[in-house]
C-alpha cells in the first residue's frame, strides 16, 4: 500500500516542531508496513510583493527533497499571496505543483491522504480530477472551525474538498458533528494520539529540569507550548499572569506575537524561541501547570502530551476538550477571559483543584483513547477502506 501524505505543515530540520503530530502518525504507519511518502507544498510569495513588504520576503531554507526519519519528503514551491486562504484560494496553484513533483519523480501512490480541508483537501480535490487517485481528508480544527467563515469562496472551497473525499476523518467527535452540519458529509472521529512511551516518565525530577533548561528554580511556571499568536489566547494568558507574585509565563514557540507579549508582560514571561519537539516535553515537565487557553482547537496533542505527563492543564471549553476532559470538563474556562484563567491559575496552584483524582482519570483516559499506535491500526483500516472502493470502481 502506497500513500501520499498532502500537508501544509510538517516537521524539518529547521522547523523541528511544525506539524510534528503529522510525523508522529507517519512514524507509526512505517512501523505497520505502510509506504508514505509527504509532500509540503511551499510557498512563495510573487516578487513584487516581496519588495513591497518586508514579511513577505520569507527566506526559502527547506530543502525541495529530503529523508526524514526514513520518510522522503518533498516540498516543491507554489506561488502564494496574502490572504489566500480567505479570498484566493490556493488550491490549483498547490495541486499544479504537487502533479509536477508527482511527476518528476515517479511518484503513484494508491491514494492520497489529505490533512486540513483548505488548502490540501482543496489541492487533492483538483489533483483527483486529473489523476482519477481517490483521496483520504482529515480535518484538524481551523479548517473547520475558522477558515470557512471568512468568505463564500472559502466556504466553497471546505465544502469542496469534503464533499470529493472517498472518506472524511476528524480529530474530534465535535468536528465530526460540526462537519456533517455543514455538509451533511458522515465524518468519523479518528484522534491522532500520541506515542504514548515517550511520555510514560511522570515522575521526573523538577528541578533538575529547570536546572537544565535554565528556568527560575522557586517561581511557579505556568508554560504554553505553541505558535505565538493571538488566537492562542496569550494576550490573555500574559494579562493574566503579570499581576502575580511567584508566577511566569514560559512561553515555548515563534511567532509574530512576540515582541508584543514581551512588550506587554515584561519580566513575567520568558520567551524560549522554537524548540524541538523532544525539548518540549522537558518544559512541560518543569511547569507547575500547562495553558491553552485558545480561542478555537481541534483536539490539540500538547493537550495530550501535558495529561499523559500527568501536567494540571488549563485550557478552554472549545474543539475537542470537553469530551477529552469528560466528566472534568467543568475544569475548562470560556475562551477570552483572562479573570476566569487567572482565577484558574490561583485555585490550580494553591487551591489543590487539580487533585489526584482528577490527575490520575485524566492520565488513564489518554493512555486508553489517544495512543498513537492504537490509532494508527484504525487508520490502516481506513486506508483499506479507500483502497478498496478505488478497486471496486475500477
Amino acid at each position: 500500500m502506497k500513500v501520499l501524505w498532502l500537508t501544509s505543515v510538517y516537521p524539518s530540520e529547521n522547523h523541528p516542531s511544525e506539524g510534528v503530530f503529522h510525523e508522529t502518525q507517519v512514524q507509526e504507519l512505517l512501523k505497520q508496513g505502510i509506504d508514505v511518502t509527504v509532500i509540503c507544498p511551499t510557498p512563495v510569495n510573487l516578487p513584487v510583493l516581496r519588495m513591497i513588504k518586508s514579511s513577505y520576503r520569507q527566506k526559502i531554507d527547506l530543502p525541495e527533497q529530503e529523508v526524514r526519519n526514513g520518510v522522503t519528503v518533498y516540498r516543491p514551491p507554489y506561488t502564494a499571496l496574502p490572504g489566500q486562504l480567505k479570498w484566493a484560494q490556493p488550491s490549483n496553484r498547490i495541486a499544479a505543483s504537487v502533479l509536477r513533483a508527482m511527476q518528476r519523480n515517479q511518484l503513484s501512490p494508491d491514494f492520497i491522504h489529505a490533512h486540513f480541508a483548505m488548502p490540501s483537501g482543496g489541492a487533492a480535490a483538483v489533483i483527483q480530477k486529473e489523476t482519477h487517485i481517490p483521496y483520504l481528508l482529515t480535518l484538524h480544527g481551523s479548517d473547520v472551525n475558522v477558515y470557512p467563515n471568512y468568505s463564500k469562496g472559502a466556504l466553497a472551497a471546505f465544502e469542496t474538498a469534503v464533499k470529493q473525499a472517498a472518506a472524511v476523518l476528524t480529530v474530534s467527535e465535535e468536528l465530526a458533528k460540526k462537519t456533517h452540519d455543514m455538509t451533511k458529509v458522515e465524518a468519523q472521529f479518528l484522534p491522532l494520539g500520541i506515542p504514548l512511551e515517550s511520555f510514560s516518565n511522570t515522575q521526573g525530577d523538577q528541578e533538575a529540569i529547570r536546572k537544565q533548561l535554565g528556568l527560575p528554580l522557586h517561581d511557579k511556571l505556568v508554560v504554553f507550548a505553541g505558535r505565538l499568536v493571538k488566537e492562542k489566547g496569550l494576550l490573555e494568558l500574559v494579562d493574566a499572569v503579570k499581576g502575580m507574585d511567584g508566577v511566569k509565563a514560559v512561553l515555548v514557540g515563534k511567532g509574530p506575537l512576540a515582541k508584543e507579549l514581551a512588550e506587554r508582560a515584561g519580566e513575567s514571561i520568558i520567551l524560549t524561541g522554537q524548540m524541538p519537539n523532544d525539548q518540549v516535553k522537558h518544559y512541560v515537565m518543569a511547569a507547575d501547570l500547562f495553558a491553552l487557553p485558545s480561542y478555537s482547537e481541534g483536539m490539540p496533542t500538547v493537550v495530550l502530551e501535558a495529561l499523559a505527563l500527568k501536567v494540571p492543564v488549563i485550557a478552554t471549553r472549545v474543539g475537542g476538550l470537553p469530551s477529552l476532559f469528560s466528566t472534568y470538563r467543568h475544569l475548562l474556562i470560556e475562551p477570552r477571559s483572562t479573570s476566569q484563567l487567572k482565577e484558574a491559575i490561583h485555585a490550580y496552584l494553591y487551591e489543590n483543584k487539580w487533585n489526584d483524582q482528577v490527575k490520575n482519570d485524566l492520565h488513564h483516559i489518554v493512555h486508553t483513547e489517544y495512543s498513537s499506535s492504537h490509532n494508527t491500526k484504525h487508520l490502516i483500516q481506513q486506508y483499506e477502506k479507500v483502497l478498496n472502493q478505488s478497486i471496486s470502481i475500477v
